[in-house]
């Protein structure tokens, strides 16, 4: 079965390697990171439409861009539901989305698809309920350093919180094909997001990061 982001609500426990570790990339990194996504995710999501973000985690992200938004209805699904979640979240089994076809503006993925085993399957899903647009931000992979890179930069931001990490990266042409096979134009493809700042960008920058609006075809 696919898998979406898997988050243990319970805190890590303080001291340990991943407690410290968590607890500096939270002071130095998570802040900017979240606005940074807003901004860029929002500068996709038309409008006044409906928004739905799959792995949402608390639902801080896409709370944000449906203000940006002025969305109508924003609310979310993940495998696991936190106690406390900023938008309405419903449990789903990480693979199918319970919607019906083409009920749903725009379909959100920040930062999930490489949490999955397959992402092509959550792809076809979006491209199945998705009236206007789905918006991506997620990693390139082109290489060994790359992915040493971002298996490092997965574990720093997700172990302390235990979201499972299959690092599943993939690369540029990898992605546009699963987009041509899930039947999704390319409408926007950007690698410029400032999530770091320097001199931190130039290790965990570099291209790396990527935010993409596709157009459902069918």
């Amino acid at each position: 079965m696919t898998k979406s982001v898997q988050v243990d609500s319970t805190p890590p426990a303080p001291g340990g390697v991943t407690g410290l570790v968590g607890k500096a990339h939270s002071k130095m990194i998570f802040a900017r990171r979240v606005a940074v996504l807003i901004e860029a995710v929002g500068a996709h999501v038309p409008q006044g439409v409906s928004l739905l973000d799959v792995g949402t985690g608390d639902g801080q992200i896409a709370q944000a861009v449906g203000l940006r938004a002025g969305c109508t209805q924003v609310r979310g699904l993940d495998v696991m539901v936190r106690p406390e979640t900023q938008i309405p979240v419903e449990v789903f089994d990480g693979a199918t989305l319970p919607l019906e076809d083409k009920s749903v503006d725009v379909v959100s993925f920040v930062d999930v698809l490489h949490h999955t085993h397959d992402p092509f399957v959550l792809l076809a899903e979006a491209a199945r309920v998705a009236r206007q647009a789905v918006v991506i931000k997620d990693h390139l992979c082109q290489g060994l350093l790359d992915h040493v890179t971002l298996r490092a930069m997965d574990w720093v931001g997700n172990a302390p919180h235990g979201v499972v990490l299959p690092y599943n990266y993939a690369a540029r042409e990898t992605w546009l094909d699963w987009f041509e096979k899930a039947h999704l134009e390319v409408a926007a493809f950007e690698t410029d997001l400032p999530l770091y700042p320097a001199p931190l960008s130039w290790v965990f920058g570099r291209k790396l990061h990527f935010i993409t609006r596709l157009s459902p075809l069918v």
